[in-house]
């Protein structure tokens, strides 16, 4: 929800204080560097800055370099449990004492110098500000791969549901300390903390200001395949927040919406190397399903508490067996009775009929699980 403070002026000689929250784990390499442009740019501003760095005990010599260096509002912060991106920022956040809150990574990709320009939205009655790649005046490094822009396009996708900004992965955003207070529930898991806030915070001014984010110079990334899956579960949780009963419609279709990818990459690899039709759709629909499998388990997709994975197997198999029968059928009928389409649009015809199948029937179960009682006949 907005502040109820009294708003402040950016241009104003009398900046708020800001406090910059900075998660880390083995980034000592541009912590000198980062703490200088910071500096830099709150003498130059005439703001009252205080940064705390949030270390998830790199020994790396994050914590000698942080003491040794000579700023007054710089801290430290050494955490040894419950370690992770999302939980570093949270307790950075509650740490904080400024009046606005600032969160970036170390690694320079979020350029300091753009704080100001945060400032002055928040001034303006914005109750998030995030320092956007794509926004029209914003830009990514060169050599960004394709790879990484598919990646980064289609997470922004699946957070659709929750807000239309065009860059809710954005690790750089700042928000009142009244905004944050008002959270509730918060719960991450995984790196995207920024789009934990907006919705737990239950932010309604969302506004994006063009940054050129920048390759890091020092150290490996850390995203991975497993903080790509546990993004997934994000997702879910936070469509559990938003929007409550459509939660397993939108769980389904995202899960779902990735194994029709893999079902037509496969289908065409196969096809192309020569396997039969048949054989092909149906290693494509089996390959299909373990992916869709895979994902809701890696991912904290699947109910808690989880079973243990081979008896889950089994029932996931069971329960979606119908639907991959009728998926199989129904693309064979449209490939023979279509000959001119190519066989991954006849597969989508299948993919969706039989997704409709079985979500139909899952559901159908639940409901008679949670509101049917078996009545015994009297002794």
């Amino acid at each position: 929800m907005p502040s109820e403070e009294t708003p402040f002026d950016a241009n104003a000689p009398a900046w708020p204080t800001v406090s910059v929250v900075v998660p880390t784990f083995r980034e000592a390499e541009s912590l000198p560097y980062l703490i200088d442009r910071l500096g830099s740019v709150a003498r130059s501003r005439g703001l009252r800055l205080d940064l705390t760095i949030v270390d998830d005990d790199s020994r790396d010599g994050t914590a000698e370099l942080v003491r040794a260096r000579p700023e007054d509002w710089l801290r430290l912060i050494v955490r040894t449990s419950d370690r992770g991106l999302s939980q570093a920022v949270l307790e950075g956040l509650r740490h904080a004492r400024g009046e606005v809150l600032v969160c970036m990574d170390a690694d320079l990709s979020h350029p300091p110098e753009a704080i100001p320009a945060m400032l002055a939205k928040l001034a303006e009655g914005a109750d998030f500000v995030i320092g956007s790649r794509y926004v029209e005046g914003g830009s990514t490094a060169h050599d960004w791969g394709f790879l990484r822009w598919a990646n980064s396009r289609v997470a922004t996708w699946l957070a659709r549901p929750l807000t239309h900004v065009s860059d809710p992965m954005s690790g750089f955003f700042a928000l009142r300390r009244r905004t944050f207070e008002a959270g509730r529930d918060f719960n991450p898991i995984g790196y995207k903390i920024g789009l934990e806030l907006v919705v737990k915070c239950r932010c309604e001014r969302v506004v994006e200001i063009p940054i050129h984010f920048a390759d890091r110079r020092f150290g490996a990334s850390k995203l991975s395949l497993r903080q790509q899956l546990l993004y997934l579960g994000h997702l879910r949780r936070l469509y559990a927040f938003r929007h409550g009963l459509f939660t397993p419609l939108v769980q389904f279709l995202v899960v779902g919406g990735l194994g029709v990818l893999v079902n037509l990459v496969l289908l065409t690899l196969l096809l192309a190397a020569g396997a039969a039709t048949r054989v092909a759709v149906a290693l494509a629909i089996l390959g299909a399903m373990g992916s869709n499998f895979a994902l809701s388990r890696r991912g904290r997709l699947a109910p808690e508490p989880e079973l243990a994975w081979p008896r889950a197997l089994v029932r996931y198999v069971a329960a979606t067996a119908p639907g991959a029968l009728l998926d199989w059928l129904v693309t064979l009928a449209a490939i023979d009775r279509f000959p001119a389409w190519p066989p991954q649009a006849a597969a989508l015809v299948g993919i969706a009929i039989g997704a409709a199948l079985n979500f139909a029937a899952s559901n159908y179960l639940a409901f008679r699980a949670r509101h049917v009682r078996v009545r015994r006949p009297p002794a």
